[in-house]
């Protein structure tokens, strides 16, 4: 099955409160995002934005540049229909991250979950050559994945588990880290998984 149609299939079963990954309020990137100050008309990607919430509060914080992309096409279409008429501000992109081809440069590069699925170093590489490509300099990055405590699988995937220098030593060849948290989500139906979270700035 190709990866597009696994992840449509994920949202086409379960409702997004119902989903482990649901937030109704992404606290910890609402506020990583508010500590970076830009400005409203900042530009900023989502990356497996599918139907997270983020994007509604960036919309009430006064953003006018977002785009969101991810795998799922189905994920995209429930989040335009959640957003109604704001969505017509809003740049959704449909594509695997490690194929992506920005067609414009990103103040910030947020991504919550999605790079934890990338097991293949060579994806990994992909990975961070795009995001690096696509951002400014003095553009920044937040970047969430499973703490080493974590689980080793999601929604059926095996994923990869990072600890804070894990992170750092990854995307420390491309980008100079400014920040690191851990925390714990828990899930709609009340079990917990850890997460760490880092911010990183391109400087050159």
């Amino acid at each position: 099955m190709e990866k597009s149609q696994y992840w449509d299939d994920i949202y086409k079963k379960k409702d997004e409160s119902h989903q482990s990954w649901f937030q109704d309020r992404p606290e910890k990137s609402l506020e990583m995002i508010g500590e970076l100050n830009l400005t409203k008309t900042a530009s900023i990607i989502d990356i497996g934005g599918g139907e997270s919430r983020l994007v509604d509060y960036l919309l009430e914080e006064g953003f006018t540049n977002i785009s969101l992309l991810d795998i799922s096409k189905e994920s995209l279409d429930k989040t335009k229909q959640r957003l109604g008429t704001k969505a017509d501000v809003i740049q959704l992109i449909i594509s695997d991250v490690t194929t992506f081809k920005p067609t414009q440069k990103y103040d910030l590069w947020h991504d919550r979950a999605t790079f934890h699925f990338l097991t293949d170093i060579k994806d990994v590489e992909k990975y961070l050559s795009i995001a690096y490509d696509a951002l400014n300099v003095g553009g920044s990055l937040i970047i969430s994945t499973f703490n080493t405590t974590g689980p080793d699988k999601c929604s059926g995937l095996t994923i990869s588990k990072y600890s804070q220098e894990d992170l750092k030593k990854v995307f420390g060849k491309f980008f100079q880290n400014t920040k690191c948290i851990e925390t714990t989500h828990t899930t709609p139906w009340g079990t917990t998984q850890d997460f760490v979270y880092c911010g990183f700035k391109k400087i050159s």
